[in-house]
Formats: structure tokens, C-alpha cells, sequence
């Protein structure tokens, strides 16, 4: 099904630029590209626009991070999609100012398959940071035993799953580790695509969950939604407090809570391992990139009017399918950024 759709969704957005709306079409067609951890939410969201807003149809096709922040700093779309802070100097080339709005937040969660253990096993940032650069080799490695002492681990190996190149998750799971672990800055560097050292790539998040969930010993990294979907088990991660957090709606929320006094109005903000006794450790804005001055007025309108809808309800939305939504005090702000796109 994911591949169909992706061939439809590129005939779309070539259909898009090479019969722009006002040409052939009585409505207008904003096509984006992006990440795919957001993608059920922001399918979910364009279903409902595109049924209550007759003149204006939404598409997003999921491709990865980096590749939206190259088309848009191309030119090519009206939006994309990611969860990597993009700078100024970076889309120095595009044709208008990019803004980075957020949308909602999401935790990158640590995710395995190992047989004799269970949901929620206690990791670190330095621990997690050994495993994926290849130091852990084994589930009953000291290290991992000391955060368990009540766990009785098995010797099995470590089968180590991670993303292909571009990937908005892996940005936000190597900001975190070289945080914590300065081998893997290093190493591997903080990056949309980390130079791992070890383990298997995955290119599209199904993949990645079914990588996981058939390897025995194998560990991974998704975002939260997409683990509870696939049931998969999920580590409780320790924050910069000390305390063990498991990842969930809540915790989510309150990494970006704790930290909305800090916030820049561009919203380019990281919200790894930050305050706060309750926030999860691994948590972020996902954000679109929109450029400020469209191609063509109809569009930037089409495209301002869908964001007002995104933060209004568009939030509500997000809440009953399980997102952690925008503090207020980021939504206000966020709101008031996107009315300025024409």
C-alpha cells in the first residue's frame, strides 16, 4: 500500500508544478514532502481539511527529512516536512525565507526485541550511545545490567537497527546521544545521518518496525506512535533529573513545557535531555518548513489558511490520536508566525 501511494503522491506533486493551480484547475493543490513519523497525524489532518474546504486540497508525501528541506530549499513545493534544525545559512539559496513552524511534539523512542525482557527496561544516554556505536555488544553487558539490577538479562547479542541517510529521527536521536556521549559526536556526529558503525539501515519506518520485531536482540529507534502501534517494547530513558521516564503523551509534553521560557521566536529549539523531573529525554517539535513568500499569492493564501486550521483544529486532532500538543504559549507565537506567509 505505502509503495502505491508514493508513486500517486509523485504524480501528484509533478502534476502540482507543471499545472499550477489557476491555470488548468479551478482549485488550488498544496503539495509537501517530509517526515514519515508525522505522517498518520498529518494524513489524518489533510483528510478532514481536504473533506471541509472544497476549494483547497492537501497532499503530503513522506520522504524523509532531508529530502524535503532540499526540495523546498529548491523550490519545489509549498511545504515540507522534518525534525532537524534547519539555519539561515542552510537555506541561503532558496527563492523566499524559510520559517520553521512547529506543529506538534514527538519522542523518539528506543525500541527491542530481546526474549526474557520486557517492557520498559531502564537505559541511559551513555549506554544507549555505547550499543549504537558498536562498544555494547550483549544484553547482559554490565552496563546495562547495573541500570537493571531486578532483571535477570540474557546473554543474547545486540543486533543494532538504524535509519538510512536524511532521517529526522536519527537527528533527533544523535542530538540527544552527543549530548550525553562525547565518543559520539565524535564518531558519529549529530547529523540527519550519523556515521554509524554498526548495525543494519532501514530506509522507510515500516521497515524499521519489522526489522525489529522479528530479530531477536535486535534494538531500534521510532518515533512513539508508530511503537505503540506496532507493540513493540519501549526502554524508559534516563533525563538530565536522574529520574527513569518512560515515553508517553505526558512525559512528551513536559520536556517542551519546561523549557518554553527559553524558547527563540524562530522556534528552532533542541529539547533533548532538558529539565524537568517528568520530561522525557528524547523528545522534539516536529516541524514544517514554509517559505514566507510563495510562488504564486493563491498559494501562499491557501497555504497561511491550512496552518490556521493546523492550530486550531488541527491540535484538537492531534490530541485524540495520542500527540502531544503545543504548549499555548508556543501556539500563540506559532499562529502569529504563520499569518505572516503569502
Amino acid at each position: 500500500m505505502m509503495r502505491i501511494s508514493l508513486v500517486s503522491w509523485a504524480l501528484l506533486l509533478s502534476a502540482s508544478i507543471l499545472f499550477p493551480a489557476g491555470a488548468a484547475q479551478a482549485q488550488v493543490t498544496i503539495v509537501s514532502t517530509g517526515s514519515s513519523m508525522p505522517w498518520p497525524l498529518y494524513n489524518a489532518w489533510n483528510d478532514e481539511y481536504n473533506k471541509t474546504h472544497a476549494g483547497v486540497q492537501v497532499r503530503y508525501l513522506p520522504l524523509g527529512t532531508g529530502e524535503s528541506i532540499g526540495r523546498i530549499i529548491a523550490g519545489t513545493g509549498d511545504f515540507g516536512g522534518g525534525e532537524a534544525i534547519v539555519t539561515d545559512a542552510e537555506t541561503k539559496g532558496a527563492p523566499s525565507r524559510i520559517l520553521q513552524l512547529p506543529t506538534v511534539l514527538i519522542g523518539i523512542v528506543i525500541i527491542y526485541h530481546t526474549p526474557g525482557i520486557g517492557d520498559g527496561l531502564h537505559l541511559s544516554g551513555p549506554v544507549i550511545a555505547d550499543i549504537f556505536l558498536g562498544k555494547i555488544k550483549s544484553w547482559n553487558d554490565p552496563a546495562i545490567a547495573k541500570l537493571n539490577p531486578s532483571v535477570r538479562l540474557p546473554g543474547t547479542a545486540i543486533s543494532v537497527v538504524h535509519r538510512t541517510e536524511g532521517k529526522g529521527s536519527s537527528y533527533i536521536l544523535a542530538d540527544y546521544l552527543s549530548k550525553l556521549s562525547p565518543e559520539f559526536l565524535a564518531k558519529a556526529g549529530r547529523s540527519m545521518s550519523p556515521k554509524w558503525p554498526v548495525g543494519e539501515a532501514r530506509n522507510r519506518t515500516e521497515e524499521n518496525l519489522e526489522t525489529v520485531k522479528t530479530t531477536p536482540g535486535a534494538i531500534g529507534y521510532t518515533e512513539m506512535n508508530w511503537a505503540l502501534q506496532a507493540g513493540l517494547n519501549m526502554a524508559s530513558v534516563r533525563n538530565a533529573a536522574g529520574e527513569f521516564v518512560r515515553p508517553s503523551y505526558a512525559s512528551v509534553s513536559a520536556a517542551a513545557v519546561a523549557q518554553v521560557s527559553k524558547m527563540k521566536n524562530d522556534f528552532r529549539v533542541s529539547l533533548t535531555n532538558g529539565p524537568g523531573e517528568e520530561s522525557y529525554p528524547i523528545s522534539s517539535f516536529t516541524w514544517l518548513y514554509v517559505p514566507e513568500a510563495a510562488k504564486e499569492p493563491a498559494r501562499g493564501k491557501a497555504v497561511a489558511e491550512y496552518l490556521q486550521w493546523v492550530y486550531d483544529r488541527g491540535q484538537q486532532i492531534a490530541q485524540e490520536k495520542g500527540y502531544s500538543v503545543l504548549p499555548a504559549a508556543v501556539l500563540a507565537k506559532a499562529r502569529q508566525r504563520a499569518a505572516t506567509i503569502h
